[in-house]
């Protein structure tokens, strides 16, 4: 989870809504009438919260140059040499540290480093010995992308 993006999404949509509620209180809801009023402001609560839950799911999308790799990279493997547990994140993942013996076909197998947050249901594919499938950047190979 990209927990940076997801939180200036929110704070944009926040300001954002402020704004659009600041206008409401100071000018239109003196032109309109008073009985219209208490659905106006469920309607702005209604608005607020698609506009998080939509904005949300939006800054959770891979980033761009992450969707370009998977689109255009090369598929290979890895076999892990060794994984340090870093800390604990707020999903209740494990950010840890894998030391990978890297394979990409037509090239030789090289070594990298990847930090890559663990999630508690893929915790067993992520021990010492496993193999995993990766996606390298053809052009920079230190640019891998695990596959979930």
């Amino acid at each position: 989870m990209n927990h940076p993006r997801i939180v200036r999404t929110v704070c944009f949509i926040t300001v954002s809504y402020l704004i659009v509620l600041a206008t409401w209180l100071g000018w239109v809801v003196e032109h309109t009438p008073e009985a219209t009023i208490p659905y106006q402001i469920g309607g702005l609560l209604a608005a607020y919260g698609s506009a998080l839950g939509l904005g949300m799911m939006w800054a959770d999308r891979p980033t761009r140059a992450e969707r370009k790799l998977a689109k255009h990279g090369i598929e290979g493997w890895a076999k892990i040499r060794h994984a340090q547990r870093i800390r604990r994140t707020v999903d209740n993942g494990v950010l840890t540290e894998l030391d990978l013996d890297l394979t990409v076909p037509g090239s030789e197998s090289y070594t990298g480093r990847v930090l890559y947050e663990v999630s508690p249901e893929n915790r067993s594919r992520f021990e010492v010995g496993e193999t995993i499938s990766i996606i390298v950047d053809p052009d920079d190979r230190d640019r891998i992308l695990i596959y979930p």
